[in-house]
């Protein structure tokens, strides 16, 4: 007979955001239930109603646990750039790995069918300082390069794998063309900033 460990209000809600992560990464937004997530971890319906209110109240809670822990990790890369030992190519990484592992893709698909665009917010803030910090001149055109990155990943992440099978290219080829216009912008950046300077 397994006895269940008994967990405290927060562990409890951690492991049902994360089995709620799960889900929408494997099997899309409409999979997100208060019933799977409950199947899922072995809990009640009743232990979910509790701690979310509603099937709302566990998407709302789902997104800000998201974009939390896809900003850790990019925040993690940003401290890297600071002292120099993260590159362009860690930067592409990272955006495609939190728009793709990380479930910020589902996230995104999830929250523009709900209407609620703005959850994204905090990792788009995130993956712009991260840029940012690659190179400290010209923000317009780091603010570009921010744009052109984030929707490539995100795109990758919705249709990458279908789209490049489909046309006969390797996975990893929508990350070498957002490299290339990464450090593309970078180096447009430093010559603006050497025209000004002159």
């Amino acid at each position: 007979m397994s006895i269940r460990k008994r967990l405290s209000q927060d562990e409890s809600r951690t492991v049902a955001l994360e089995a709620a992560r799960s889900l929408l990464i494997e099997s899309g937004p409409q999979s997100v239930t208060l019933k799977a997530v409950a199947a899922r971890i072995g809990r009640t319906h009743a232990n979910l109603l509790h701690h979310f209110g509603t099937a709302l109240g566990l998407q709302k809670a789902l997104a800000r646990h998201l974009a939390g822990t896809i900003c850790a990790t990019i925040a993690e890369a940003v401290v890297a750039s600071r002292s120099g030992e993260a590159s362009p190519r860690e930067v592409v990484n990272l955006t495609f790995d939190a728009f793709d592992r990380e479930g910020g893709g589902a996230l995104a698909s999830w929250m523009l069918l709900s209407g609620n665009e703005d959850a994204l917010d905090p990792i788009v803030d995130a993956i712009h300082d991260m840029v940012d910090e690659l190179h400290e001149f010209d923000a317009g055109t780091m603010r570009e390069a921010t744009l052109t990155l984030v929707l490539i990943a995100l795109g990758d992440s919705l249709m990458g794998g279908s789209l490049t099978q489909s046309l006969g290219l390797q996975r990893t080829s929508a990350r070498g063309t957002a490299l290339g216009l990464l450090v593309d912008a970078a180096s447009r950046a430093g010559l603006s900033a050497e025209n000004q300077a002159s």
